[in-house]
């Protein structure tokens, strides 16, 4: 029955497109966050949804869709150039099986973020990008929450909709996803044309931000934390009564303490002391061998190349009895551990070039966002006055997920390179208003002096 119900949304979409190419697009998005294929049970997992829709959403495009405003920015020349990079990469890995089995992925999720730029010619555009894809991890945030207060939580304990811990289901990743979409969350209770500011709006930001909250507590992901406290830490920016929202913000966290299981101040307990804990030490641990590796191999080993680590560390063991508690350093032997960082990822797998690439990218992308709301900044128009505030979420968001990839390796998530389409649309779309502004502003210029000579001719 949930396959029918979810075939038969996705056929509706589709044919619905044939009139709205866009939403093709919106349709991938969906399908690509919210993998409904790995839901369901019978039919739909045997059916290739997620590849129709992305071929729907280039092809329509490519046919159907109209390509005014469309242009070729500097973020989609960095994503091109990562992609060609990471094709060659995967070419010369070190483990072509495991290099190949993630390429099949990425591919997709970088080219995506090329493609998306180009349809987002419109702020309805914008905006609907911005609500499918709050939607639909709001779809799994809501039910996390919800299992979260009932009492299922737990490390690596808290099943979502798949019993399968990679993708954003992979718990970490939907923290930081969580916490980062919160401030788009509430720039729909203030500016979003779908469903206009409204009391029944607000509440249900409201309750999504709870939801949002919930997840590092539910999933007790250590970065989840870190999330928190930089989301807390941009907001002070916008916030006017500062201290005021630093004194709500400590009473609400020691309001919340009670609430919160043993095992989740355990696991917290352990960013204090990362030597006291196996996967921390062990995230050092390949971080050091990552600098080693790429000494000997500047561009990196393609996708996986983690697999060749092997290194030694200590680890403190504590044996209990009666009353005297001894600690006792043994070393540890481990191999083939993942990189637990974005930065090391992309240093590791892609090297020195493929690293400079990422940051450039995403240092574009905050400079961008920071100009756009220097200069939007102020407008009374209403057409236009949704432009700074939504600039100001998308940096944050950017952040918040640049804090949450430090400790994960997501330099590659497809969510995030969703907001990085989102980020350079809006760019392109500020740059339109200004040129037309600018052309007109020309036109009006060499019209008066025409006007000028005629008026100096006349009077000759």
């Amino acid at each position: 029955m949930l396959d029918l119900v979810f075939l038969a949304f996705i056929g509706y979409v589709l044919v619905l497109g044939l009139k709205r190419p866009f939403l093709w697009v919106l349709l991938y998005v969906y399908i690509d966050i919210l993998a409904p294929q790995r839901i369901g049970y019978s039919l739909i997992t045997s059916l290739p949804v997620s590849l129709i829709a992305f071929a729907a959403a280039f092809g329509g495009w490519v046919a159907l869709d109209r390509k005014e405003g469309a242009r070729f920015s500097l973020r989609q020349g960095l994503l091109l150039l990562l992609l060609a990079y990471c094709f060659w990469t995967t070419g010369n890995a070190d483990f072509p099986e495991d290099a190949q089995t993630k390429w099949e992925w990425v591919w997709k999720a970088l080219l995506f973020a090329i493609f998306l730029p180009f349809t987002l010619t419109t702020r309805a555009r914008i905006e609907a990008l911005a609500l499918v894809l709050v939607l639909s991890v709001a779809t799994i945030v809501i039910g996390t929450g919800m299992k979260t207060v009932l009492g299922g939580g737990g490390y690596e304990n808290l099943k979502f909709f798949v019993n399968d811990n990679s993708g954003i289901y992979e718990s970490s990743t939907l923290a930081t996803v969580a916490i980062g979409l919160i401030p788009m969350i509430w720039w729909f209770t203030r500016h979003g044309t779908v469903f206009r500011p409204h009391w029944m709006v607000t509440a249900f930001a409201a309750a999504l931000t709870f939801a949002c909250l919930l997840v590092p507590i539910g999933t007790e992901a250590r970065t989840g934390l870190l999330c928190i406290a930089a989301l807390a830490g941009l907001m002070l920016r916008y916030t006017k009564r500062r201290f005021l929202f630093i004194a709500g913000a400590g009473l609400l966290g020691l309001a919340a303490l009670p609430f919160l299981p043993q095992s989740y101040y355990e696991r917290m307990a352990t960013l204090g002391q990362p030597s006291g804990d196996e996967s921390a030490s062990t995230r050092v641990a390949v971080w050091k061998w990552t600098l080693d590796y790429v000494a000997e191999k500047p561009f990196g080993g393609g996708f996986d190349s983690y697999r060749g680590n092997r290194f030694t560390y200590v680890m403190p063991v504590k044996q209990t009895e009666g009353n005297t508690t001894t600690v006792t350093y043994q070393p540890v032997v481990d191999e083939g551990r993942a990189f637990h960082s974005s930065f090391f990822e992309m240093l590791g797998e892609q090297g020195w070039p493929g690293l400079f690439i990422w940051l450039a990218l995403h240092a574009v992308g905050l400079w961008q966002m920071e100009r756009i709301q220097r200069r939007w900044k102020g407008v009374e128009d209403e057409a236009e006055r949704w432009i700074a505030p939504f600039a100001a979420a998308l940096q944050m968001g950017a952040l918040i997920y640049l804090v949450g990839a430090t400790f994960q390796g997501i330099a590659h998530q497809p969510v995030m390179l969703m907001l990085v389409g989102l980020q350079t649309g809006l760019a392109s779309y500020c740059a339109r208003i200004d040129s037309a502004r600018s052309a007109l502003a020309r036109s009006a210029s060499r019209k008066a002096a025409a006007a000028g000579k005629v008026r100096g001719a006349v009077a000759a």
